[in-house]
């Protein structure tokens, strides 16, 4: 407000000195300019002819105005400040924007913060609002321990051979995942994080499949392996003290070496060929075993009767048995007493039979 009465009061000293209406002429009305006996017009702001104080040319309007407005603020128009005394200011407010910048952190849920302070480490910054020293004295790296990072091996499209315990190779393609578990370590351990849980994997896969034989790794033994590999590479990067956390890992490929690919499916077909039949095997071998059980038990059935009446229980078996050898033979009976004539009629119905086609062709 002070500056805007100042500008006001520069304005109506212009105007009253040389404003657009003329300043002070040589006319004849008080020196307001172009009066009615001049040749302009007359200043607009200036009081009218008799109305200044007698004997002289009093303030205009204006210029009342503006006093009065000066003396109501207590000042006057305000002297335009030095470039030489902006530039403390300046700094000294880039150095508190710079102080706010870099002295309070914000340190996300997920997040941790890393604190160094001159180069060494000074503290982990939780989650929420933390303090420091302004650069350069403090830096903070702010670490996501919760997100679950990926990586796949191998990268692209190539080969990754690996030998198995029964002397055969195997192309893998697997995948690791893992998080921080302790930022201040994975920021201070290892120089390059991925490379060395890279290499720890490939290195704890090798040594669990040669271990294990061709089948299982392409086989039913792939969640095994992936539990063994697991728990080796958490082993070997907390001896690095790498503050790692393997979450799992994932075999996505596993099949015989691309040079002997349709020789092994040849072999694999054969094993199931040869499993099929193993198969069939064991069906009828179960067959057989549960029809010799069944006449084991009926015999035990007959032996517990034969045990309560032994004389009627084994002339009935000798008429059964005898009933059943004697069925398609011819038999001749004959009593003991005497000799008697028979007819052999098993005999001649054989042979009636065995003329019969013979005689039936011969009508014909």
């Amino acid at each position: 407000m002070r500056k805007f009465t100042g500008w006001m009061a520069q304005i109506g000293a212009a105007m009253s000195e040389g404003g657009p209406w003329g300043g002070r002429g040589t006319g004849g009305s008080g020196g307001d300019g172009q009066g009615p006996g001049g040749k302009g017009p007359r200043n607009p702001w200036s009081q009218p002819p008799g109305g200044g104080r007698p004997g002289g040319r009093g303030p205009s309007a204006l210029d009342e105005l503006l006093r009065r407005g000066r003396e109501g603020f207590g000042g006057g128009m305000p002297q335009r400040p030095d470039a030489r005394r902006l530039w403390p200011i300046l700094a000294v407010l880039f150095v508190v924007i710079w102080i706010a910048l870099t002295s309070i952190h914000r340190v996300g849920p997920q997040e941790r913060g890393v604190l160094t302070r001159l180069g060494s480490y000074a503290g982990t910054m939780r989650p929420g609002i933390s303090f420091s020293l302004p650069a350069p004295f403090d830096s903070v790296a702010m670490v996501d321990v919760e997100e679950i990072r990926t990586i796949d091996i191998p990268t692209g499209a190539g080969e990754k051979l690996v030998l198995t315990g029964d002397q055969n190779i195997v192309d893998l393609a697997y995948s690791v995942r893992w998080n921080i578990r302790d930022a201040t370590l994975y920021k201070f351990q290892l120089a390059d994080p991925e490379e060395t849980i890279r290499e720890v994997a490939e290195s704890a896969m090798r040594s669990v499949v040669a271990t294990v034989s061709l089948n299982d790794t392409i086989g039913s033994g792939r969640t095994e392996i992936e539990q063994r590999v697991q728990q080796r590479m958490q082993e070997i990067l907390d001896g690095y003290r790498s503050g790692i956390l393997v979450q799992g890992i994932a075999i996505k490929q596993a099949d015989p070496p691309e040079a002997v690919n349709d020789a092994f499916k040849e072999v694999s077909a054969a094993q199931q060929t040869a499993q099929t039949y193993l198969n069939e095997a064991r069906a009828y071998a179960q067959q057989l075993t549960a029809k010799a059980q069944g006449e084991a038990a009926a015999f035990d059935q007959v032996y517990s009767e034969y045990r309560l009446a032994p004389d009627v229980t084994r002339r009935r078996m000798y008429y059964e048995t005898m009933e059943e050898v004697l069925a398609n033979v011819d038999k001749t009976i004959i009593e003991s007493s005497n000799v008697t004539p028979y007819l052999p009629l098993p005999e001649l119905r054989k042979r009636a039979q065995q003329a019969t086609p013979a005689g039936g062709e011969g009508a014909q």
